[in-house]
C-alpha cells in the first residue's frame, strides 16, 4: 500500500519500487517556491551503443563527441542579454523601496532564473546522452577559474556551464552505469595529430587542425575528442 503524507499542499507519495527518499529541500527562486526530494534508487547499467567517447567541451561548439556527434552552444545569456539589460535598466529607475520597485526586481531574477534553467537543460541533454549510450567517457580537466580571468572570454566561458557539466556527468555515470575518465589539464588534445601523432602548436583562432607532418586535415574539435577517446585505452 502508497503511504501518503502531507506537507502544506504538497502531496508526496512513498512506496515506489527501489526507492527511498532520503531528504527534503525547500528553495526560492525569483517569486516561486520549490521543493525537492532526493531520493535513493537503484539503477541499472543501460545497454552501451559505444565503448569509449571522448567529448571536447568548447566556446563555438559545446560539446564534441569523438563519434563525431556535434553539441552547438546555444549561448542562452548572449541570446537574452538584450532584455536583461532592459530589465535592470527599468530596476534602476524605480524608486528605492516601491512597490513598482519590487514588481521589477521580481521580473529580472525570474528572467536570471529562466536563462539558468535553459543552460541546465541543455547540460541535462548532453550528459543524459553520454552517460547512457557509452561505457567510458573521457572528458578534460579544465582550468574553469583561469578561463574566467580572460576578460574577453569570461561571460561566454560562465555561459556554458563547464562546472554544471562536470556535476551532473559524475552522477549521472553512477545512475547509468559508466565510468569517467578526467584526462590531464595538460594533455595536448588539441595540439596532437590523431592520424600520426605529431604535436604542434596551432593558432587558437584555426578551427582545422592541418598536420605539418603527414598533412592530415580535420576538425580541430573532433581531433581532440578523438585523442581524449584513446586514453580510454592506455
Amino acid at each position: 500500500m502508497v503511504n501518503q503524507s502531507t506537507i502544506g499542499w504538497v502531496k508526496t507519495y512513498e512506496g515506489l519500487p527501489h526507492t527511498t527518499c532520503k531528504s527534503i529541500t525547500i528553495s526560492r527562486t525569483a517569486d516561486s517556491w520549490f521543493i525537492a526530494f532526493a531520493y535513493e534508487q537503484e539503477h541499472e547499467p543501460t545497454v552501451k551503443q559505444h565503448d569509449a567517447v571522448g567529448v571536447d567541451l568548447g566556446v563555438k561548439e559545446l560539446a564534441t563527441l569523438s563519434t563525431g556527434v556535434v553539441f552547438p552552444n546555444p549561448k542562452h545569456y548572449k541570446t537574452h542579454l538584450n532584455k536583461l539589460r532592459r530589465l535592470s535598466k527599468e530596476l534602476s529607475r524605480k524608486t528605492k523601496g516601491s512597490s513598482n520597485r519590487f514588481k521589477a526586481k521580481q521580473k529580472l531574477a525570474k528572467h536570471h532564473a529562466k536563462i539558468a534553467n535553459l543552460r541546465k537543460n541543455t547540460l541535462h541533454q548532453i550528459t543524459t546522452y553520454l552517460g547512457k549510450n557509452h561505457a567510458t567517457i573521457v572528458v578534460e580537466d579544465l582550468n574553469v577559474s583561469g578561463m574566467l580571468a580572460n576578460h574577453k572570454l569570461a561571460q561566454v566561458i560562465a555561459d556554458c556551464g563547464f562546472y554544471e557539466f562536470k556535476r551532473q556527468l559524475e552522477y549521472k555515470a553512477k545512475k547509468f552505469g559508466c565510468e569517467i575518465i578526467i584526462a590531464d589539464r595538460w594533455f595536448p588534445s588539441s595540439k596532437t595529430c590523431s592520424n600520426c601523432g605529431h604535436i604542434q602548436d596551432r593558432p587558437r583562432a584555426e578551427r582545422t587542425y592541418n598536420c605539418g607532418s603527414c598533412g592530415h586535415s580535420m576538425d580541430r574539435d573532433l581531433n581532440a575528442a578523438i585523442n581524449l577517446s584513446r586514453l580510454a585505452k592506455t
